[in-house]
């Protein structure tokens, strides 16, 4: 029970010690001696972006078997789809 009280107070200690820089990066200040002081430490977040990518979706047409009957036939062509890029720091 003791050691569940201990994770649960560096948890809240570590999301109240937290900033964030201008640009995005997140600063931690953690304990970095023995005694009550603090060093900050800075974290690179991964930048997100979008890339195009293809993908073959079914087109539905007709084609003529004879001179009365249309049939359908399924076939594909190629989409561009938008999909998320990690890029990592």
């Amino acid at each position: 029970m003791r050691a569940h009280a201990v994770v649960i107070g560096l948890i809240g200690l570590t999301l109240a010690a937290c900033s964030k820089t201008d640009n995005g990066d997140i600063v931690i200040k953690r304990p970095g001696e023995v005694d009550i002081k603090t060093t900050q430490d800075t974290l690179r977040l991964p930048t997100v972006k979008t890339r195009t990518d293809t993908v073959s979706t079914p087109v539905l047409r007709t084609q003529t078997e004879t001179l009365i009957v249309k049939k359908p036939v399924i076939g594909s062509k190629k989409t561009p789809v938008t999909v998320p890029a990690v890029k990592k720091p």
